[in-house]
């Protein structure tokens, strides 16, 4: 059985051939506003939007979120636009986790948190959704366990859609990465629409201007 896997492998390698990269994909779904077509498209699926001027603007936004929600414990992502941020010193009354530099078990945390916040690699305006990849100071459990999932990132990720996006990222691909649209959702033998049965119940998305 070995010997003859190693012979399928020898003439594999044998007819392999060099092949030129695909052109860069052009999308056909140009939006003259990537921003609005991406809020539609992400009401559309159930998530929440939010449009701030700047990082200082998110901050009130935030503030105001977490107050509407009681949120008293918050898993947080170390990574940009955060790590220039204390939220310890602008949200004292909240229990935060900084994914990677906290003490404490980040699983255990995440499954008695009620938020998680973090960041996202592109924000694809055709279908509302977020790409969200693995790596250092980034943990599915912040997106996937807290009841609440907060995104926020700049305008220039938006881009139109997952095409772009893929042609975009050459060969760097990560080993972890979740397509997210909206809050979680199933639906029985019937169609009956579930929200928040195997993640989030609610997916709020804070865009600004960088």
């Amino acid at each position: 059985m070995i010997n003859a896997r190693k012979e399928i492998l020898k003439q594999l390698s044998s007819k392999s051939r060099k092949t030129k990269r695909p052109s860069p994909w052009r999308s056909r779904h140009e939006s003259e506003n990537l921003q609005k077509r991406f809020s539609l498209a992400l009401e559309n699926v159930k998530g929440e939007i939010y449009l701030a001027s700047d990082l200082e603007e998110v901050l009130s936004i935030l503030g105001d979120v977490l107050l509407e929600l009681n949120a008293k414990k918050i898993v947080v992502s170390d990574e940009k636009p955060f790590r220039d941020i204390d939220f310890s010193a602008r949200f004292p009354e909240v229990e935060w986790h900084v994914v990677g530099k906290s003490n404490g078990n980040l699983r255990d945390f995440c499954n008695s948190a009620d938020v998680g916040i973090t960041s996202a690699d592109v924000a694809l305006a055709e279908t509302g959704s977020v790409v969200v990849s693995s790596g250092p100071g980034r943990s599915r459990a912040a997106s996937l366990l807290s009841p609440v999932h907060i995104v926020i990132l700049p305008n220039s990720k938006l881009l139109p859609d997952i095409f772009t996006w893929t042609a975009n990222r050459g060969d760097d691909i990560p080993s972890q990465v979740v397509i997210i649209s909206g809050p979680s959702k199933t639906a029985d033998i019937e169609q009956t629409l579930v929200v928040g049965v195997h993640g989030p119940k609610r997916f709020i998305v804070i865009l600004y201007s960088d």
